[in-house]
């Protein structure tokens, strides 16, 4: 239920449940309309506002509609400065520059963030963790909660296998994704790395060509695929002689990640100034 429809009050939901008001940005693309359908679902949090870039196709058109689930009476809007407001909670999947420019928004105005956006530099990301200083921001790679528990047991896996094990990581995703790797597949890589206090900068290898010789004992392999419409697959395999483990994750829709990040809104409201990640909002920490 949308503000402009005036049968429920900003901060009261149906029911009368207590409600976060939640931006989402990007909000015509492949995510920000599964976040807006999964949205209408909810009696906790209510889609307050929704946001394009300047010039798109979808301005002016209503959210829900665009996403599929019908009239909500949020026009799509290009004015984020407008909407970023004070304890509102911005859901954002987009570019790294889109997404820096709105959290620098988030920061001035006391609002809180939660960003799926991949793709970040380090230059960027260091911005964003001083931003992080002024506002609660919940930054990960991925939001589904299923891959962030992957993440907590790949660190296991890993010390316990040790370094007689060889790690090869493999991502596919649709022919449409800008990034590669994906940041799901680093994150993984940077775990492994970290739990076998290995320097991933030094151990990565970004596939193979020619005749690259032996593999090196402590090498990290990391290949993307890019096919169709998958919507994201991770595959981590620890081989050794005799014998291979793996840890495999298929993301059969992307309402997976609308719904971790709709977990993600709730954990964040309230919180206070800091970077925030999945592991925090599932306790994995």
């Amino acid at each position: 239920m949308s503000a402009a429809d005036g049968e429920t009050s900003p901060n009261v939901g149906r029911g009368g449940v207590p409600t976060t008001d939640v931006i989402v940005a990007g909000a015509a693309g492949r995510m920000g309309n599964r976040i807006i359908a999964c949205l209408a679902d909810t009696s906790d949090l209510r889609l307050a506002a929704a946001l394009e870039a300047p010039g798109h196709a979808s301005l002016g058109g209503d959210a829900g509609e665009l996403a599929g689930v019908g009239k909500v009476g949020v026009a799509v809007g290009g004015d984020a400065e407008a909407v970023i407001t004070r304890d509102r909670v911005l859901i954002e999947f987009s570019v790294p520059e889109a997404s820096l420019e709105h959290l620098r928004l988030v920061a001035q105005a006391g609002a809180r963030a939660v960003i799926g956006t991949t793709g970040f530099t380090a230059a960027q990301r260091a911005e964003v963790t001083e931003l992080a200083r002024r506002a609660a921001i919940l930054l990960s790679p991925n939001m589904s909660v299923a891959t962030n528990v992957a993440f907590k047991l790949l660190a296991t896996m890993a010390k316990a296998l040790g370094d007689e094990y060889d790690i090869e990581i493999t991502e596919t995703h649709h022919r449409f994704k800008k990034d590669a790797p994906s940041g799901t597949a680093l994150r993984m890589a940077e775990v492994v790395a970290a739990a076998l206090g290995r320097d991933l900068d030094k151990v990565a290898v970004y596939g193979r060509q020619g005749l690259p010789g032996e593999r090196p004992k402590g090498e990290i392999g990391i290949l993307s695929l890019r096919s169709g419409d998958v919507v994201g697959e991770h595959t981590v395999s620890f081989g050794t002689l005799g014998e291979r483990l793996e840890l495999v994750h298929k993301a059969h829709n992307r309402d997976t990640y609308a719904r971790g990040a709709l977990r993600a809104a709730r954990f964040i409201a309230g919180r206070p100034p800091g970077l925030y990640s999945m592991a925090d909002v599932l306790g994995l920490e």
